[in-house]
């Protein structure tokens, strides 16, 4: 009699902002190094949005039906014959990257370039974690050491992408900093500036809940582009300008700020994905003022340093996490971060038993 297998349930991409609790066949270990994990929590990322709203990010298209979903803790729940890292019933944040290890990028540490790379919940690459399980090899999960909650243990992977792209600028001890931007990523990297030693940091954004969540934490300015000349207000009050701008909002106009609001020898970290496929710079000025202009991508070797970053209990991340669904509710989830309403900041989806 034939094997039956088993089933599990999946929050599927059918169409632009559709969404569906579909059944599939449960995943299952496959490699001696696998972990079948049983999520816990799963975060609502920008990158899911551009997939929810547009069904692509640039050559990344999704093809229907598909689940999405990259930032997860998860329980594990069995473990492959050479598993040393963890055990089951271990809680575990998920690294969603899984990198080949033997390419040329792979060998000199660069594992978010890999030239294999495969990524969760990317189209093209392998589905998401908006479902009961998932596999991963042992390398991608890391263990939590403390009572860290559930949501929190979630919370490691959007804050290791603010880790990396610090840890990509300027040494930031005793450093000015501009923040453009400050959705989640935005205050991430706000969390991470200051973890750092940055002296001051002024923030952007065109909604003001988001300014006042900024100021909350420390911000030492904010300001909304929509309202006031924030290069004028900075420029004033920093007449030297800044030593690195973090661009965390993804739009022409912020690259434009940025360029202006740097000091020479100035450095502009772009982080996240970008809403148009090309921008321009003021080359006049980029070279008068011999500026560096990075691009981050994802992050590489900072999921440790995050979840070590959230369990020192250094940062508090409760007012971070504004919104909470339950499984069968994520599109709600999806369509409230669309909207931008309630004062979203980070929607959680919680799983239950």
């Amino acid at each position: 009699m034939p094997h039956e297998a088993k089933m599990m349930k999946a929050m599927m991409l059918t169409g632009i902002r559709s969404m569906e609790m579909r059944e599939t066949p449960q995943l299952e270990i496959e490699k001696d190094t696998d972990v079948l994990l049983k999520v816990a929590a799963v975060g609502v990322c920008g990158t899911d949005m551009h997939y929810y709203k547009e069904g692509r990010i640039g050559g990344q298209v999704v093809q229907y039906p598909f689940t999405i979903g990259h930032e997860c803790s998860a329980v594990v729940e069995q473990v492959g014959g050479k598993v040393t890292r963890v055990k089951p019933g271990d809680l575990v944040t998920v690294d969603p990257t899984i990198a080949c290890g033997k390419c040329d990028q792979c060998l000199i540490g660069r594992y978010n370039t890999c030239r294999d790379l495969l990524f969760l919940g990317c189209p093209g690459s392998m589905d998401g974690c908006l479902s009961e399980y998932i596999v991963m090899p042992e390398d991608c999960c890391f263990p939590a050491r403390r009572q860290t909650s559930l949501e929190q243990i979630a919370y490691a992977e959007p804050l290791s992408i603010a880790v990396y792209a610090v840890k990509q600028s300027v040494p930031l001890e005793n450093a000015k900093v501009g923040i453009l931007g400050v959705g989640p990523i935005g205050l991430n990297v706000l969390l991470s500036a200051f973890d750092q030693g940055a002296a001051e940091v002024h923030v952007t954004d065109k909604l003001d809940y988001r300014l006042d969540v900024a100021l909350s934490m420390g911000a030492n300015w904010v300001g909304n582009p929509d309202k006031i000349d924030i290069v004028s207000e900075i420029t004033a009050m920093q007449p030297l300008q800044l030593d690195v701008v973090f661009e965390c909002c993804g739009d022409q106009e912020a690259v434009d700020q940025a360029v202006q609001l740097l000091k020479p020898g100035g450095q502009l970290i772009i982080v996240g994905s970008l809403k148009v496929e090309r921008v321009s710079f003021d080359l006049d000025l980029l070279r008068w003022k011999e500026l560096t202009v990075k691009k981050t991508r994802r992050q590489s070797g900072c999921t440790q340093a995050a979840l070590d970053l959230l369990e020192s209990e250094k940062i508090n991340t409760d007012v971070l996490i504004s919104h909470r669904f339950a499984f069968e509710q994520a599109k709600a989830a999806f369509d409230l971060v669309d909207r931008y309403a309630d004062g979203v900041l980070k929607a959680m989806i919680i799983f239950q038993d």
